[in-house]
């Protein structure tokens, strides 16, 4: 089985936040001790981040569960839980992040180059945090906020300096084997490599003032067939490595085994390059007869190669290192290349009706406004009203079209939205707060409407 693995799926779990912790002070001669329950601490996140020692995606394909800690609940005397362990899963540079839908999320192409991938839940707070001149012993605290979790396919592009192209059966194994440490799979059939090989490619030897030899990552591209920019014969997949190769190296068949002249097999790689990504034709090219051995034709201008007895290899990866050398100077002058972080945006809130009186509420901003321990508690109802009001949630139903008597669902909150003479809306004024309490106790309603006012 190979080492190479190109695409992958990956399970992304954040770490729970704590609970917040309802508690009160009890000491000697303090008859009434206030609050002091402590916060949960926030869970841990999992970030993906670009690594220039990985090379390939082959750590996720039997494992591509991935969960960060979560963190822990508060405890009396204001003591705080512990935040959650982040986790940074490496992967290679190149890795394109997917949802599940095939939206590309995030490109991670730099090193050090790090995206969220996972958020970790907020702690929930303890009855402390609730304290104020109105409300003097608040027994309730809010619960923890559960991570984020998602499955996300992973798809690597190459980075390589040069990438060998050729239709299949054309010497390119042979070559990558000759010149590095790669040893791939080499048969006198086509198609004998089905995931690119990378390797090493070292050019001039250190001499004694030990000055440094030059060296390139040459990837060995599976062989491309006629329609290969269309996706026949998995093109796609072998294509998408070379958009990122500073240098291409195209090879031709110059043996009598050839499936036809060398001049028809390179307007066809070309072709299928150009179609496939129109900018590719721009790169820095070496085309190259290859087979030299047992070549039965010559063309004019094109340099011939023997993978087999080395003929015009030496020269081949002089020039190719000249090229090499060129690029990289020249994106060094064009960019010097910062680590990016990635982060998604946050949630917005968003309402849709899921029955002709049924409405749901969505967003993460609404689900933690909602996120207590006890949802009967008048004191905790209280603060969800303010919140939700602060959301601006009323007026977002009342655009949206609520009338009185239709259920409003925000996470594990169901209330009905009314209106009465006494007066509407999200007003926590003391000439309200009776009548409202009664109407909650008798029909189990909460004041979400809009103000007069």
């Amino acid at each position: 089985m190979s080492n190479f693995v190109d695409s992958a799926q990956l399970h992304a779990k954040a770490g729970d936040g704590g609970a917040g912790c309802v508690s009160f002070r009890r000491e000697a001669h303090v008859a009434k001790g206030g609050p002091d329950g402590g916060d949960g601490g926030r869970g841990g996140d999992v970030w993906l981040v670009a690594d220039t020692n990985q090379a390939s995606l082959l750590g996720f394909r039997d494992h591509p569960f991935r969960r960060a800690t979560d963190g822990q609940h508060g405890t009396s005397k204001r003591q705080h839980g512990a935040r959650g362990k982040d986790v940074f899963v490496n992967v290679p540079l190149g890795t394109m992040v997917y949802d599940q839908d095939g939206e590309m999320l995030v490109d991670l192409k730099g090193p050090g180059d790090r995206w969220r991938a996972a958020e970790g839940g907020l702690g929930g707070q303890g009855n402390a945090r609730f304290l104020s001149n109105h409300r003097r012993a608040p027994a309730f605290a809010e619960q923890g906020e559960a991570g984020e979790e998602h499955w996300f396919n992973l798809e690597l592009k190459l980075e390589a300096d040069v990438a060998l192209i050729g239709f299949p059966n054309v010497g390119k194994s042979t070559l990558i084997a000759r010149v590095s440490a790669a040893r791939p799979k080499i048969a006198d059939y086509p198609f004998t490599t089905l995931v690119p090989n990378l390797g090493v490619v070292r050019v001039g030897e250190r001499s004694a003032r030990r000055e440094a030899a030059t060296e390139f990552v040459m990837a060995d591209i599976p062989g491309l067939i006629e329609g290969a920019a269309t996706g026949r014969g998995l093109g796609h997949d072998f294509l998408r490595h070379v958009e990122r190769a500073r240098v291409l190296c195209v090879l031709l068949d110059l043996s009598e085994l050839a499936p036809m002249e060398p001049e028809e097999q390179l307007e066809i790689l070309l072709r299928e390059l150009g179609d496939y990504q129109a900018d590719l034709l721009e790169r820095p090219r070496v085309v190259v007869g290859s087979k030299g051995d047992v070549a039965a034709t010559e063309v004019q201008g094109v340099r011939t190669i023997s993978a087999i007895t080395g003929e015009g290899v030496d020269e081949l990866m002089a020039q190719l290192a000249l090229l090499v050398v060129e690029e990289r100077t020249h994106e060094a002058d064009e960019l010097e290349h910062e680590i990016v972080v990635h982060k998604p945006l946050a949630d917005d809130i968003s309402v849709h009706q899921a029955s002709p009186n049924s409405w749901v509420i969505e967003g993460r901003p609404a689900l933690r406004a909602v996120r207590f321990q006890d949802l009967t508690d008048d004191e905790a109802l209280a603060e969800i009203v303010r919140r939700l009001r602060a959301l601006g949630v009323d007026r977002m139903l009342t655009r949206a079209g609520v009338r009185d008597g239709d259920t409003v669902n925000i996470g594990p909150l169901s209330f009905e939205w009314w209106r009465d003479e006494d007066g509407a809306g999200l007003d926590r004024g003391d000439h309200h707060r009776a009548t409202r309490r009664e109407r909650l106790a008798r029909h189990g309603r909460l004041d979400l409407g809009d103000d007069d006012d």
